[in-house]
């Protein structure tokens, strides 16, 4: 035993220099990850303020510019021009406002008269996404409105049934609460994937496979050796990620550390894992990029509920995803980072984070035949 554990050290230490005397491992490891996440982080909002908004009030009365102030001074909505009701359509068409305001003729004379004003609102529905958050907007105005004017009405009297609502865990609804985690899984699961990849691969390019089959490390020792320092690289990208999450974003870390640290581990061993056995099969450096892009990148952007919740794909990619591990990350990383969730809930996907790893390394320790043919 102790024997193995000096070789798969050595192994180990060896992998180590090839790493450090590599600066294009270094820089996928530790610069890409910080690049993408800021990129993704910033770049990449679902919030939606300031929606450019035209206003046609056909009424002028007090009632309408009360209307129209309850848009507009939120700053939810930013007034960008002051049309006919003819004309509302022709500015959503060339794409200068994303909804027009319409106030018809005799709107105050129907509210005194206690029926329905019939204010309306026309949206461009091009972006669904775009037209769902400016429908929820200004739903939410419009009941504001409408409640404020009968609580006048009433003489300030508290209505018989009076709501609170309080938003758990991301009270801004800001989209880097919810897409940092998410990132952070995809980063990781991508970076592991393609350092590894290249391992084996590159082995066997530059000719030094034959010196590894002479030497008397056996096939899981060799596996052992190669993807200990590439764990160890991992673990210090996941640190670097969420520190980086953290500072720049305001992501939370309500949880628990060291499950966090533990569904990270094993979620780094299994994509490892992953990489490994692909360069094992392929023998090519450029054929294990890309098949090692293409089995991590795609599935784990569209597969693991960073973008689109897994309850709402059709069932058979609901089954597909269930062979994503990012799934299981992304999950977790929500839920301890941003709930405080522990052990009692995330068992699920801390048993498939350990499944996948055992699978995948098996098979890439199985795969990796000590021959040149």
């Amino acid at each position: 035993m102790r024997r193995s554990a000096l070789r798969v050290g050595a192994m180990a230490w060896k992998e180590t220099l090839h790493i450090l005397r590599d600066p294009r491992t270094l820089l996928l490891a530790l610069a890409m990850p910080v690049f993408l996440l800021l990129l993704f982080g910033f770049g990449v909002s679902f919030d939606v303020d300031r929606i450019p908004l035209a206003i046609a009030d056909g009424d002028r009365t007090e009632a309408s510019r009360a209307l129209v102030r309850a848009y507009v001074e939120p700053h939810e909505f930013e007034p960008v021009a002051a049309v006919e009701a003819e004309g509302a359509e022709a500015l959503l068409r060339q794409g200068y406002a994303l909804g027009a305001l319409i106030v018809p003729h005799g709107y105050a004379e129907a509210l005194d008269r206690g029926e329905p004003g019939g204010a309306q609102l026309l949206v461009d529905g091009a972006d669904g996404v775009i037209a769902n958050q400016v429908l929820a907007k200004s739903d939410a105005t419009a009941l504001a409105a409408g409640q404020s004017r009968l609580a006048a009405a009433a003489g300030a009297i508290a209505p018989p049934v009076a709501v609170s609502v309080w938003t758990r865990y991301n009270p801004e609804a800001r989209s880097a609460i919810f897409m940092v985690p998410g990132l952070s899984a995809f980063l990781l699961a991508v970076g592991a994937v393609l350092l590894t990849a290249l391992t084996v691969a590159g082995e066997w390019e530059r000719g030094s496979m034959e010196q590894l089959f002479a030497s008397p490390l056996g096939r899981l020792e060799i596996v052992a050796g190669k993807l200990a320092p590439y764990l160890v690289l991992g673990e210090l990208q996941f640190l670097l990620v969420l520190s980086l999450g953290t500072f720049a974003f305001d992501v939370p870390i309500r949880g628990n550390g060291p499950l966090l640290f533990a569904f990270g581990l094993l979620f780094l061993l299994g994509m490892l894992g992953q990489g490994l056995l692909i360069s094992v099969l392929a023998k090519s450096q450029l054929v294990a990029t890309q098949a090692g892009a293409l089995s991590s990148l795609l599935p784990s952007l569209l597969l693991s509920g960073l973008l689109f919740p897994v309850e709402n794909m059709p069932a058979p990619l609901r089954a597909l995803s269930a062979l994503v591990p990012a799934r299981y990350l992304v999950r977790a990383l929500r839920g301890i980072l941003l709930k405080g969730a522990g052990l009692d809930v995330l068992w699920p996907d801390l048993v498939a984070q350990v499944i996948f790893a055992a699978v995948v390394v098996a098979l890439a320790t199985a795969r990796f035949k000590r021959r040149l043919a």
